[in-house]
């Protein structure tokens, strides 16, 4: 199915865990770099704290964490979550499980020192933490956030070996990526010996586009840190037999993607969600992955500023697209709309700005009134690293 999601990681995950738009947090400009000082908010109503408020005793964050690791609050077992497992930070190594030459690796908010291919350490985890809540009798609710197949490009040997025919990166990124199909498929093995598969809502997507050096062929436009459809639009699959999601059934629909997951799940397990008290920007899309429905039709907002050098934002209303893009250069800023049509040109390929110059202004005020909502925004990514060290084995302990 086409999902839709942010051009970097960090703010998907925001979008995930909060439902929300994450530029009205002030976190869609740029991931959180090791250096910065900014994350979730303690106060923010999360998909793990909903969950905790209705029966949810066990929730688990196991892999990348991304969102905060400046302040204790900003921890996953301060944002709902009853365990992690994984890394504070994105781009750890993948055999010394380090960033900025610290340790990142930790249970809960202890850091464990263990050896292993970050990856299958994952997968194990997971396998594990599902065996005891079955044991338990309890239901769960686990958020994988595989590191893989994000840089470093490192993999294992033997799977490196098993792709003789491409060279370079692009022979190791498939190794990386068929290291972490085995570990979901041992995930999906284990539910299905305990026999809870057809009963367990599963949800795999990317979060974001992929890199251009290594992704494969593909018709759509430019990858991640892009706003084009080749950075945001992602591979997206579900499944719930008992809910009707089987069979592998491709689905079309409006744009659907990472701030609708939060209310999904909510309406998987029978919460009534109330959108307004929690400003969910996201819609339930359990229809439209059951195929009773091709999903509410609304505009879809995108935006990246990482670079201080580049601002790009794009807005799909209908079958159209309207890309803004800004380029600075000292005090000099160079401004470009482009408008597409996705339905008739999916490679956006064809400009359409002089042919519909009324459409363009329509959507380009939409596209302000969403850019408006911005709070607060994070700095630029590479602000602050010059000068920053790491802490000890990235333990986080707010000063007294």
């Amino acid at each position: 199915m086409i999902f839709y999601v942010c051009p970097v990681c960090s703010p998907t995950r925001v979008g995930t865990l909060s439902g929300r738009w994450p530029h009205t947090l002030g976190l869609m400009r740029s991931v959180i770099p090791p250096w910065r000082k900014r994350g979730l908010d303690s106060e923010l109503m999360t998909l793990p704290k909903v969950l905790g408020e209705n029966g949810y005793k066990r929730r688990a964050i196991i892999g990348k964490w991304h969102l905060g690791h400046s302040q204790e609050s900003h921890l996953p077992l301060n944002q709902g979550f009853t365990h992690f497992y994984g890394h504070l930070n994105g781009a750890i190594d993948y055999f010394t499980h380090e960033r900025e030459g610290e340790n990142d690796w930790h249970r809960n908010n202890d850091p464990v020192f263990e050896e292993g291919y970050a990856t299958d350490l994952l997968a194990k985890e997971t396998v594990k933490y599902i065996e005891e809540s079955h044991k338990q009798g309890e239901p769960f609710f686990v958020y994988l956030a595989l590191n893989a197949p994000h840089s470093p490009f490192q993999a294992k040997q033997e799977d490196i070996d098993k792709f003789p025919n491409l060279k370079g990166n692009k022979r190791i990124y498939a190794a990386m990526v068929k290291s972490m199909d085995d570990g979901i498929e041992t995930i999906l093995d284990k539910l299905q010996e305990l026999n809870i598969a057809d009963n367990t809502f599963v949800l795999f997507y990317s979060d974001n586009g992929g890199v251009n050096k290594v992704r494969s062929a593909t018709e759509i436009r430019d990858g991640k840190f892009s706003v084009y459809e080749g950075g945001i639009r992602v591979c997206a699959a579900a499944r719930w037999p008992a809910g009707g999601i089987s069979d592998g059934k491709e689905i079309n629909s409006v744009p659907i993607g990472y701030i609708d997951v939060l209310p999904t799940i909510c309406k998987v397990i029978g919460i009534d969600l109330n959108k307004a008290k929690y400003a969910i920007d996201g819609e339930n899309i359990l229809p439209v992955l059951q195929g009773k429905s091709q999903g509410h039709e609304r505009a879809w907002f995108s935006y990246i500023h990482q670079s201080p050098h580049k601002e790009h934002y794009s807005l799909i209303d209908g079958d159209f697209k309207l890309v803004k893009l800004i380029s600075h250069k000292g005090n000099q800023s160079t401004k470009i709309l482009e408008l597409y049509n996705l339905k008739d040109s999916p490679s956006e390929e064809i400009n359409l700005t002089g042919k519909y110059p009324e459409k363009v202004k329509f959507m380009l005020k939409k596209l302000e009134e969403f850019k408006d909502r911005q709070k607060n925004p994070i700095d630029h990514c590479a602000y602050g690293r010059d000068g920053f060290k790491s802490p000890k084995n990235w333990i986080i302990k707010d000063e007294k």
